[in-house]
């Protein structure tokens, strides 16, 4: 059988069949990638069951793969993603990731994609990935909101975003978190080539030059608004299933799973290549 494309929604996600493993590390599968994720934001390849060291070419074939911290793996460059605090030194943090966010926002120029690949699957719904396009969330804003949200600015940080998961942190787990990097960042994110789209999600804990109340307001709303149904793609993992998205325009979220759930995901990154502006 062929390879085959098709839309996933009608502004969201392109999926793949008919390619896997080594097959996907290829110039031309590359560039077709590359184009639907500029187009929707999403792509998906289908029982790619790609192993680590393809899934790291792939990912140069697409733009600069990053070293990843703490990642668990012999692999520099892939990061284990579970709640077993045994595999992963990085677990206690993930209940984080099942609120909407994009990742790096705390840096002068987010990562440009995810890379992230299923390894083992819980059998259940738990922990299905969702993302929303924030390119036609700002689009469909009516214009007069498009003009209120000029200018306006939020400060992203780590610890915003651990205090969703964890309200009610002790003295230590805070200071750690405040140890992290912040930064100020338009909630309207625009592109080089005048796309734009919004820069919102769990990272962004106030709104520069507003009462604490008023800007929680606005970018719950934003949230709100981003995060509709017709803005939003439900990715339900089968093993081997390879995702890779435009990390400056979609939010995503894992959807809740346990700390004994046998979930078990591999991740790369690519580096940015735009700051935000």
């Amino acid at each position: 059988m062929g390879v085959t494309t098709k839309k996933i929604t009608p502004n969201t996600g392109t999926e793949f069949s008919g390619l896997t493993g080594t097959q996907l590390v290829d110039k031309g599968v590359a560039a077709d990638a590359l184009a639907a994720l500029e187009e929707s934001g999403v792509v998906v390849f289908r029982e790619a069951d790609i192993d680590d060291e393809s899934l790291v070419a792939f990912g140069r074939l697409l733009g600069n793969v990053l070293p990843l911290p703490m990642g668990g793996h012999r692999l520099k460059e892939i990061q284990r993603i579970t709640r077993d605090a045994s595999q992963s030194k990085l677990a206690a943090y993930r209940e984080a990731t099942f609120y909407w966010h994009i990742d790096g926002t705390t840096g002068e120029v987010p990562d440009k994609a995810t890379l992230l690949t299923a390894r083992q699957i819980s059998g259940s719904t738990e922990g299905d990935t969702e993302f929303a396009n924030t390119y036609a969330a700002y689009e469909a804003l009516p214009d007069e909101e498009k003009a209120r949200l000029e200018g306006v600015r939020a400060l992203h940080s780590f610890a915003a975003s651990q205090l969703v998961a964890n309200p009610d942190p002790s003295p230590e787990e805070r200071a750690a978190w405040d140890r992290n990097p912040t930064r100020e960042q338009p909630v309207v994110w625009t592109r080089r080539n005048g796309r734009k789209s919004l820069l919102v999600g769990s990272t962004a804990g106030e709104v520069v030059g507003l009462p604490a109340d008023e800007g929680r307001t606005l970018l719950d709303r934003l949230l709100d608004w981003a995060t509709q149904p017709q803005f939003v793609l439900r990715h339900r993992w089968t093993q081997g299933d390879l995702v890779i998205w435009d990390n400056t325009g979609m939010l995503h979220r894992a959807l809740p799973y346990g700390p004994t759930s046998s979930r078990l995901m591999h991740r790369a990154s690519l580096a940015g290549e735009e700051p935000v502006a």
